[in-house]
């Protein structure tokens, strides 16, 4: 366990498999009449619950200051509760495997991000790997969800979103994290934030008799709070050991996963063009991640 607490490798691996398991069990649960701002609290407050208990077993404890809760708000609405809600909301329109593809668009508009923010400076390869991607979004967003069922180009745009958020959460929680605070710790902080302001959503909208439906799938919410609560003990452990370009990777994986989960399990199609596009974003990925292995031009004129 040590050696892969202390690999990024390993970490992306199975952070980004854990993050794709999501996907089926929320089309599962939406199909049975879940709503989607309901599966997403069950996933922040499970994975915060557990995460709890864990961190108290191991002697420690939450010690919230301003700047902490600061943190916990604004990564819970950026990284959590609103892309989730996307996610669940486009997942019965779109299909699990075409939404999951959009994760994969998280490290592009990372890298997009840092460049605007002055994080970095963009250099050829990194250019090259962001119009890459933007190719292999348009050839999967032509194709609007699984073959023969194209979805209304509104739902193909709650999709999109999901990345832009992704994307910010992952540049915020970089630039702003606290000193001298562990992973757990964040974690446990930021899903019970996040579960938090998804219940003020859920009973402003819906009211108590929204969580009627989940009584129905007891194994699905198991799964899914089992596999949450171990993807985010790995998560912030792998946004201290790779950072937020790196971490944003994760939905290279957690695409993959959701795709062959959703074809041989979910009885999902997809076109040909969906794959290819898919595959294309997947090399605009690889070239992005090699630019930030070159010396970034910002690093250069510093040096100079």
């Amino acid at each position: 366990m040590k050696l892969l607490w202390d690999s990024a490798l390993g970490l992306l691996i199975v952070t980004g498999g854990l993050l794709g398991m999501t996907l089926p069990f929320g089309k599962l649960a939406t199909a049975a009449g879940v709503p989607a701002m309901v599966w997403a609290f069950v996933i922040s407050l499970g994975a915060g619950g557990v995460l709890l208990a864990a961190l108290l077993l191991l002697g420690q404890r939450i010690r919230p200051t301003a700047r902490k809760l600061r943190y916990f708000f604004v990564t819970a609405a950026a990284s959590y509760a609103f892309p989730n809600l996307l996610m669940f909301s486009a997942i019965p329109h779109l299909g699990a495997g075409y939404t999951g593809i959009m994760f994969t668009l998280s490290p592009v508009i990372t890298l997009v991000f840092s460049i605007l923010l002055g994080v970095r400076r963009p250099n050829l390869l990194g250019v090259i790997g962001i119009a890459v991607g933007f190719v292999g979004a348009v050839m999967v967003a032509l194709t609007r969800g699984e073959a023969g069922q194209p979805a209304d180009y509104f739902w193909v745009a709650i999709g999109l979103l999901i990345p832009v958020s992704l994307a910010a959460g992952n540049i915020y929680r970089t630039v702003d994290w606290p000193e001298d605070t562990g992973p757990i710790e964040l974690a446990v902080g930021s899903h019970l934030a996040s579960a938090t302001l998804l219940l003020l959503g859920i009973l402003t909208l819906f009211g108590w008799q929204a969580f009627a439906p989940l009584g129905g799938v007891p194994l699905v919410v198991a799964g899914q709070v089992a596999s949450a609560s171990a993807m985010f003990a790995f998560f912030f452990r792998l946004q201290a050991v790779g950072g937020p370009v790196y971490l944003s990777q994760i939905g290279y994986v957690a695409a993959a996963v959701g795709l062959f989960a959703g074809t041989i399990f979910l009885g999902e199609s997809y076109q040909l063009l969906t794959w290819l596009g898919a595959a294309i974003i997947t090399a605009g990925v690889f070239i992005t991640t090699k630019a930030q292995s070159l010396p970034s031009m910002k690093m250069q004129s510093q040096a100079a």
